[in-house]
This record gives structure tokens, sequence and C-alpha cells, in this order.
């Protein structure tokens, strides 16, 4: 899946990103990544915060689950999970879900312009196990319930607006989401063993009230052509939303979510693939298959959220495996961009770079303590490279 011919200088996002201004002129595209050296380099000796990172880079605590965020009266939420960064002034804003069951929710921490917290506030409350979701283009945050016919929730990282639910983009076992400026869609994940990857067609760009739900259809293969098809009854009562299409392709648990230059990709975790949907062609492959990695141990185990940066670097997170955000390149190598060490029983969720690019948040959803109550939300300064 070569990627090298991207032509770059886009707007740096979250998971579920829009780089506006790049552009894909007809890729050669290449077996699925490899084994390779990181242009960051190798990993140094774990930092004060247990974080092993390439030279030049430093990390910082930004919150920990019951806890208030410093600086604020605002106790951050357990189970920190999804998450994305919004441009406010000179400053910014990281919003992350909340992936417990009850309560769920979403949080969000704001910046100044030098990076220091100047505030900490609730923007959803009272929904179930939200894990992944996704940045509309209109500066909304798309919080997904991974529950058995769970909503999709419109939130504002600004806290002034009532979240709404949009019931409209379906009822099932959510995941992560990625809006498509170009095709004017928003893409879906499910996390099911037999899940599948929708795309939801607004009836008005920008307003999520009405439209109509698509699944994919294509073979069983691993490489293809695809299509989409109108799901009948997106609400998934009685029939799952998954079982409606006749020939829609089934996923092996569906995870993250990533759009940028009329490309897609998703990660699915029961087979840790990295899925790229070619969307000017109509044509799909393997971006990742450890299974498929031919020059040594597979570095990426355990796929999970994947996000983007300017430089057409992909940027995916470890559920379990060692606790690692992998880095793939355009040229198709993957490599460990940094390690969390002393948290085995935890996962790397809610990768997203702060809009100019320098700052990578994530969080460690259960920390040192394996408990949702001991997640702990970092961010990560340094050299990110904005072109390849």
């Amino acid at each position: 899946m070569e990627r090298r011919n991207f032509l770059r200088g886009a707007v740096i996002g979250t998971s579920a990103a829009v780089f506006g201004g790049t552009l894909m002129h007809g890729a050669a595209y290449a077996a699925p990544a490899q084994n390779g050296t990181s242009p960051y380099g190798g990993l140094l000796a774990a930092d004060a915060n247990g974080i092993m990172l390439p030279a030049g880079f430093t990390s910082r605590i930004i919150a920990r689950s019951s806890q208030t965020v410093s600086g604020t009266s605002y106790t951050w939420h357990n189970a920190p999970d999804g998450g994305a960064c919004y441009a406010d002034g000179s400053g910014w804003i990281y919003v992350s879900n909340s992936e417990i069951n009850p309560s769920g929710g979403a949080s969000a921490v704001k910046f100044s312009a030098t990076g220091a917290i100047t505030g900490a506030y609730r923007i959803l409350s009272g929904t179930r196990q939200n894990c992944a979701g996704g940045k509309t283009p209109w500066n909304t945050w798309l919080s997904c319930e991974e529950v058995s016919l769970g909503y999709v929730y419109e939130t504002d990282p600004w806290g002034t607006n009532a979240a709404v639910q949009r019931a409209a983009m379906g009822r099932f076992k959510h995941e992560a989401a990625a809006a498509d400026p170009v095709r004017k869609v928003i893409y879906l994940t499910e996390d099911e063993t037999n899940g599948r990857f929708y795309r939801f067609v607004p009836t008005t760009w920008g307003d999520l009230s009405a439209g109509a739900l698509q699944v994919m259809v294509a073979g069983s293969a691993t490489s293809g052509s695809f299509t989409w098809a109108n799901v009948p009854d997106p609400d998934g009562s009685p029939t799952a939303t998954r079982s409606q299409v006749s020939g829609s392709k089934s996923f092996n648990g569906g995870e993250g979510c990533h759009y940028a230059n009329d490309t897609v990709w998703f990660t699915t975790k029961g087979d840790n693939r990295l899925w790229q949907l070619n969307l000017a062609s109509n044509t799909y492959e393997l971006a990742y298959d450890d299974s498929l990695v031919t020059n040594g141990a597979a570095p990426l185990t355990g796929v999970d959220n994947v996000t983007g940066s300017s430089s057409g670097d992909l940027f995916v997170a470890e559920d379990g495996g060692n606790m690692e955000i992998c880095i793939i390149t355009p040229d198709d190598i993957v490599a460990p961009f940094l390690r969390i060490t002393g948290q085995s029983g935890s996962e790397v969720t809610g990768p997203a770079f702060s809009p100019d690019g320098t700052r990578l948040y994530f969080s460690s959803q259960r920390g040192t303590t394996g408990s949702s109550s001991g997640g702990i939300t970092y961010e990560v300064t340094g050299p990110f490279r904005a072109t390849a």
C-alpha cells in the first residue's frame, strides 16, 4: 500500500481526522507494511513517567482518572478512551471518551497557546461504554457507544451545546468514526467478531439528523473491489444491521478508523489487521497484517485506535501487546514510536495530535492499577516530522 506519493500539508487531526489539504497521486501499492527502522530512531530507556521515547521527545501526565485535573476543579473520568484535538483560538482542546458502563460519556481539557492547562469539563453524560469516535469538519466530537444497539452522540468540545443522539447513524456496537469531506460521508466501525464497515450519508452535509446508513459489500478476499448498499433498518431491530445486507463483508472486531487523502484506514483486532480503502478506485487491501510480517517478529499487535500526521505517517495504538504506539510510514515501514512500561494490564487509547502537530495526546486506559479508575492521560512533545 505504498503511500509515498502523498502531497502533504494537511491539517493535523485525530483518530478520525480530516486532512483537507492533501492529495494522493496514483500511488503504486505494495505488500503490507514490514519491520523497519523508525524515522525517529530507536526507543530510549523509560522516562520518569515510565514511557520509552525516541531521542528529542518528552512526556508529561495531563490527567489521572478519579483525580482532579491540575489547575482545575474537575475530576477526570475513568477508563479514558478515544480522543481528538480542536483548535481553540491560539490554544486547543483535547476530548476523551470514558469507556465505562453505565455512565460513560466524555470530557475535555483546554490548553493555552503555551500548553498550560486552563480548564477541564464534561461534554457528555449518561451514556454507555463510550469507546472511540471521530472528529467532524464542523468541529464536533462523535462519541460512540460500544454496546449492543449502541448510539452515536454528537457532542460539543467546548461544552456549550448539549450533546445530541444521532439515531440515523445506526444502532449497533459502535467503535470509531471518520469523516470524509470529499464524499461527504462518515465511516463507522463495528466491534463484533462478524462486524461490518459502514458509512453514513447525511441528507445534508453538516447535519447528522437524517441520512442513509450503508454497508460495505465485497468478497471474502483480503483485497479487491467494493460497493455500498443501504441498510434497510438502521435501528438494528429485530435484525442486526450486520445481518441485513446479503454480500456485506465481515470484519473481525472493527476498531480505530482514520481518513486522509481519498483513503480510509481501519483496524480489526480479531486478526491484527489494518485495512485500507482506496476511495477513488473503490478498491481495498491490507495495509498491515501481523501474520504477514516476514522480516522478524511483528512489532504491532493488538491493533486499536489509529490516527495520522501531516507527514502521512499513521500512528496505531495497541490494546495490550507491549503497550506501544507504532508508526507506519508512507514507505510501508512499521516500527515502535513509544512504549508505556509497567502497565501490562492496560491498553493505549485516544491518540490525537495538537493542531500544530507538535504534541501527541493518548491515554493508558487502566494505568498501573489495571482498573478503570487508574487511567492516565499523557502528552508527548517533540520534533514530529511535517513531511516524510
